[in-house]
């Protein structure tokens, strides 16, 4: 079971889409978008949002996620009509919708509980504040960088355990929003501190904060006991163009 996801928005386009986009990085996760009135006009609907929670619903509980101060309200109109027993499994992220959305349809797909999607969600807050200076800042003691371009029979390991490779993107869009989400939900199953380019490896809202294009450089720093496997897979990923090419 994974947590399930429900999308509140004044447009249904643009809950409608958001569901697609974020189904894309989540197959595997209920993303029920609840857009607009229930006569298809702009403003919310509580009947909508209600009916989305129960398909949401698979047992693991739900995330609610909303645009606009009303839509707030109204989603959490829909919280108190709810079961005290099914209250306790459904949750209202205060995350702004598109980000929190992705960052929240990734951490379910990873099978996460309802508490970590949400923090997950919430955190994407922070991160946009600080995403400049976190891409552009180099990680902390990440040692020497290898040349990029190495092969996984060049990864350089320091005395300290540090598992460090770099390679050159090759795909046509670079690292955009599906292979980060793929990379983070790869790097998440491990048991590794993983730093990609500075920014945390397991974060796909950190990743697409890079920018990274095709020819641009990824270089990956990883310790831990899973840190080598980290680095292999990373690698593998890289040289196959993340499967677009």
């Amino acid at each position: 079971m994974k947590v399930g996801l429900v999308l509140v928005s004044h447009s249904d386009k643009l809950a409608e889409g958001l569901a697609e986009l974020a189904g894309q990085m989540a197959p595997d996760v209920a993303i029920i978008a609840a857009g607009g009135t229930d006569d298809g006009g702009i403003g919310t609907s509580l009947e909508k949002i209600q009916s989305g929670i129960a398909q949401a619903d698979g047992g693991a509980g739900v995330a609610l996620l909303a645009d606009l101060g009303s839509a707030v309200m109204t989603a959490e109109m829909a919280l108190e009509f709810l079961d005290p027993g099914q209250r306790e499994k459904v949750r209202l992220a205060d995350a702004p919708l598109v980000e929190g959305a992705v960052a929240a349809a990734v951490a379910a797909q990873t099978g996460q509980d309802l508490a970590a999607v949400v923090r997950d969600a919430e955190a994407v807050t922070a991160t946009m504040g600080g995403s400049a200076s976190s891409a552009s800042a180099p990680a902390a003691d990440a040692g020497t960088v290898p040349e990029a371009g190495d092969t996984l029979d060049d990864i350089d390991q320091d005395d300290d355990g540090v598992h460090e490779a770099s390679w050159e993107l090759i795909n046509p869009m670079g690292l955009h929003a599906r292979p980060a989400a793929a990379v983070a939900q790869a790097m998440a199953d491990l048991d590794a501190d993983i730093t990609i380019n500075g920014v945390d490896g397991k974060s796909v809202m950190m990743l697409m904060t890079l920018g990274l294009k095709a020819g641009d450089t990824l270089t990956v720093s990883a310790h831990g006991p899973d840190a080598a496997r980290a680095v292999e897979m990373l690698g593998l990923e890289v040289r196959n163009g993340f499967g677009e090419i």
